[in-house]
C-alpha cells in the first residue's frame, strides 16, 4: 500500500453497507482487463454487505454514461460504478473517448441523486492496465467499490439528519 492511498484503503475506514444497492456498468471492450475489475469490485461490495448488485454491459467506454443513466432510471441504485479500460492507440481516438466518458460521468454526478464512481482505466498500454487490475498499482475495481461504499455511507448519514 503506497502512502497516497493508505488512509483510503485502511480496512477500518471502509463501512459495512447493509441492504445496499449498487449498479455496475462495464464495457465489453477490453474484457480481458474489465472482467477482472468487475470481479474485484463485486468481491469488495459483497464483503461489505451489499447484496443487491445489478450489472449492465455496454459496448465500449463511450457508451458508459448512457448505460449509467439507463441503469439509474430503471433501478435507482444507491451508487453506480462505471468500469472500463481505454488503451491508447496510434490515433487521437483515445483522447476523444477518454474526454467523453469523463465528461459524461461528471455530468451524471451533478444531476443524479446517487454517485457515479469513475472506475475507467485510461492507460498507455496493456502492461499499465494489468498493473491497475490487481498488479503493482493496486486494483482499481476494488478501489471503485470502496469509493462507492464510502459515499453510500455518507449519504445515509446525511439522510438521517
Amino acid at each position: 500500500m503506497s502512502a497516497h492511498n493508505e488512509r483510503f484503503l485502511d480496512p477500518a475506514s471502509i463501512p459495512i453497507i447493509e441492504n445496499g444497492t449498487v449498479a455496475i456498468v462495464h464495457t465489453e471492450w477490453n474484457a480481458f482487463i474489465v472482467d477482472e475489475l468487475v470481479k474485484g469490485c463485486e468481491r469488495v461490495l459483497i464483503q461489505h454487505g451489499v447484496i443487491d448488485i445489478e450489472k449492465l454491459v455496454v459496448p465500449g467506454a463511450f457508451e458508459i454514461p448512457f448505460g449509467c443513466r439507463q441503469v439509474f432510471d430503471r433501478y435507482q441504485p444507491e451508487a453506480i460504478i462505471a468500469l472500463g479500460c481505454v488503451i491508447r492507440g496510434e490515433t487521437p481516438h483515445f483522447d476523444y473517448v477518454c474526454q467523453a466518458v469523463t465528461q459524461g460521468i461528471g455530468a451524471l454526478n451533478i444531476v443524479l441523486p446517487s454517485p457515479v464512481i469513475f472506475g475507467v482505466l485510461t492507460v498507455n498500454n496493456v502492461e499499465q492496465a494489468y498493473e491497475r487490475a490487481g498488479g503493482k498499482h493496486g486494483h482499481k475495481g476494488e478501489e471503485a467499490a470502496i469509493a462507492a461504499l464510502k459515499l453510500m455511507h455518507q449519504k445515509r448519514l446525511w439522510q438521517q439528519g
